[in-house]
């Protein structure tokens, strides 16, 4: 009896760990000073030692059960982008630079090349977000999970100067909301997405002309990472008041978490062109459109508050950063809380 007859195959973790090295590397930082493989990472921090008040913020997240997708269309160099957009977008909200990132991918078994993959992706929204991946675990759990499926979590740090949190806190009625465009369904409500459509290969596959392409590829387009945008806004001079990455329980769940008490939100519906994989998915389950807002982002994945005179300019910053942005409601005085009209 030995590990590998009982489901563990070492050599597998060693031959998976060469392979993901030439993805890992396009992601370092100057600050890192620990190589992959060790038992942590290490980053230094002497590049911000001038910041008044650093302070570290952090996120963490899942790809939640989008991963069935990717599973049934056995497509895994995506998901990654989706777990580390979950995590560094939180950061960016708050008015931080993300610096690092961490993995965790437990599967049923360590099949070198979808590890790879899988970790190819990660490194894709690592770059993206201009974060290190500075370590990770893959966990082989035979009889945990079953050999062709996985989970896929991450953890990332940034930092931030105190005095430059995004707090909401001065917030006040008369500012502008602007809507940041997602890319689809992003990472949220797939329990939802997997009972309106036929979760087969085959309708995964199929073209759809609405949409431009295939079902599957729609649903698994990656969430979009909004770092370099919202780091566009402050670099144009523009302060953002408030923010809100717009993940599960859409609008009605997150955007009032940006607002302080007597400020209440109102975002309108016809400010911008909602995607069709959304009123697709409204129409096939007949879903009422309050659940819809109350779910999905709707084709919104960030919403800031700035000052009306900063409209423009902040508009300008997020579509020069290659994003859309739409100005989709304002701030009132009321009751804590939010109204899509």
């Amino acid at each position: 009896m030995d590990y590998k007859s009982a489901g563990v195959d070492i050599e597998a973790g060693y031959k998976s760990v060469e392979m993901i090295k030439e993805h890992v590397k396009w992601t370092m930082r100057p600050e890192v000073l620990s190589g992959l493989g060790g038992f942590s990472g290490a980053f230094s921090m002497d590049r911000y030692k001038n910041m008044e008040h650093p302070t570290l913020v952090s996120g963490t997240d899942g790809v939640g059960t989008k991963l069935k997708l990717a599973f049934l269309m056995d497509k895994h160099d995506t998901v990654g982008i989706d777990c580390v957009a979950m995590c560094v977008n939180d950061i960016a909200c708050a008015g931080g630079e993300p610096l690092f990132f961490l993995d965790y991918i437990a599967c049923g078994k360590n099949i070198p090349i979808r590890i790879s993959k899988i970790v190819k992706g990660v490194a894709d929204g690592c770059k993206q977000a201009g974060a290190a991946l500075i370590g990770g675990e893959t966990a082989e759990m035979p009889g945990f999970y079953p050999e062709h499926e996985y989970d896929l979590a991450g953890f990332a740090v940034g930092i931030v100067d105190q005095k430059d949190i995004i707090t909401g806190e001065n917030v006040k009625d008369g500012d502008v909301l602007i809507g940041i465009a997602s890319s689809g369904v992003h990472s949220n409500g797939f329990s939802l997405v997997r009972k309106v459509f036929e979760m087969t290969p085959e309708a995964l596959g199929e073209y759809d002309e609405k949409l431009g392409k295939t079902l599957g590829e729609a649903l698994l387009t990656p969430t979009k990472i909004y770092v370099k945008s919202l780091q566009a806004v402050k670099d144009a001079g523009v302060t953002i008041k408030a923010c809100s990455h717009i993940t599960g329980g859409g609008f009605y769940e997150n955007v009032p978490r940006m607002l302080k008490d007597g400020s209440r939100a109102v975002i309108h519906k016809d400010r911008y062109e909602v995607p069709s994989i959304f009123r697709m998915m409204q129409e096939k389950g007949e879903i009422e459109e309050h659940m819809m807002y109350n779910t999905f982002n709707m084709g919104i994945g960030m919403v800031l508050a700035v000052d009306p005179a900063d409209v423009m300019k902040a508009t300008e910053a997020i579509e020069a950063a290659g994003e859309r942005a739409f100005r989709i409601g304002e701030i009132v005085s009321g009751e804590k809380g939010v109204d899509v009209v």
